[in-house]
Parts: C-alpha cells; structure tokens; sequence
C-alpha cells in the first residue's frame, strides 16, 4: 500500500479525477445482465465504497465520470472478436443506450458536475472513448479507478491510463470481480505492479483534508 504522504501527493483534487467503471445497473444492479459479478460487488461491500469515494470527490472537487458500457440494439459497431462479446449478445439483460441498464446503479451519487462517458466498443474505458482529452483538458495527471470488472474492464483501465501517461490509483477494497480471490490475485500481483495500490479509507482521508472546491470549471494549466 502507497504511504499516506505520497497518497495525498498523487490524488490532489486539481489534478486528480474519479472514474467509475461499469457502475451502471445492467452490470451491478440487483436486475443486472451478472448476477455473480453484481453479487460480489455489493456483498464485498465495494459498490458501497464507490458510492462514498463518490460523494467524498464531489465534496473535494474531484472532477468524476462515470464509464459506462453500452450497445446500440442494432448492435452495429460492436465487437464480435471474442468469446465475451458473444456470450454478452446472450444475456437476458442488454446494456441498450437509453435504457435503465445503462443509468449509474444506486447507492452512486451522480452530481450535474460529473461526465458520463459512454462506449459502443471494446473493452476499454479509456482506449477508443473521450476519457483520455477530457482528462487533459481538465488538467488531470492522477486517475482513480473504482468499478468492475477486476476480470477486464478494470485492468484495461489501468494500463491504457498509465501507457497515455496517467498516475493511477486503485482503491483494492472499490473494485470487484469473480471470483472474488481473483480481485485480490490480480490487484496483488498485476495492478500493484504498474498503479498505486490503496484503500477506500486512506483515499477518503486524504480528500477530507482538502475539501475545498476550485471555483469555476477546470482547465488545463497554460
């Protein structure tokens, strides 16, 4: 785990943004298209942290968005590559654009402030989406990454932060996967490698002591 000094060093709110991944009710909701996924997401408890890491950023003036997997009912422009895209063409729930699936599950908060992202491709958050400019025309160097899954999406997002350039920040205790030992396997033995490895509890402290919101919006430094 990152020391508390370097902690707060590397998640300044000016330069530090949150981003949720595939928190959205067709994935983690109590409906959701994966109900062992969407299990262990609320049963660890790290759907709740992302909740309050949530509402802890927007107290901070963290800049959040919200990373949201989606797929036109058409399907046009969708992956066809891989095993995990057609198994998802088969699940009973589908992450239509416009549909509840796809709304950020509760107990996240959402403010007017935050940028949903939304992507019809890939594995991705960042790799293909808007992510990567708004971060740098918000004037972000530090991306802290919550959300499922530590199967994919999470680690996809990690490396494609940290090869554009980013610090990145993993909350251990505000990601989930399945089996619920791989999350730990994969953070401990892959992520700890390339991301600053941390708890919800530390990151919280850190954006208690500077709770103080930057007026106006955000740019990049000139």
């Amino acid at each position: 785990m990152a020391s508390h000094a370097r902690l707060f060093a590397q998640t300044d709110p000016v330069t530090t943004a949150l981003l949720t991944v595939e928190c959205q009710r067709g994935v983690v909701g109590p409906d959701g298209a994966l109900p062992e996924l969407s299990e262990a997401a609320r049963t660890s408890g790290a759907l709740d942290r992302v909740a309050r890491l949530v509402g802890a950023a927007h107290d901070a003036g963290v800049q959040v968005l919200h990373a949201v997997a989606e797929r036109r009912p058409d399907g046009r422009g969708a992956n066809r590559n891989a095993r995990l895209f057609a198994a998802a063409e088969r699940l009973p729930v589908q992450q239509l654009a416009g549909t509840a699936a796809v709304r950020i599950a509760d107990p996240v908060p959402v403010s007017e402030d935050d940028l949903i992202v939304r992507r019809l491709h890939g594995l991705s958050p960042l790799a293909g989406t808007d992510v990567d400019p708004l971060l740098r025309n918000l004037g972000c160097r530090s991306l802290v990454i919550v959300g499922v899954s530590a199967n994919v999406a999470i680690p996809n997002a990690v490396f494609d932060a940290v090869n554009l350039g980013y610090t990145a920040v993993v909350p251990a205790d505000a990601i989930a996967g399945v089996p619920a030992d791989y999350t730990v396997a994969m953070v401990r033995h892959t992520l700890a490698l390339v991301a600053t490895v941390t708890t919800t509890g530390d990151l919280l402290s850190c954006w208690n002591r500077t709770r103080t919101r930057p007026s106006g919006p955000r740019t990049a430094p000139e």
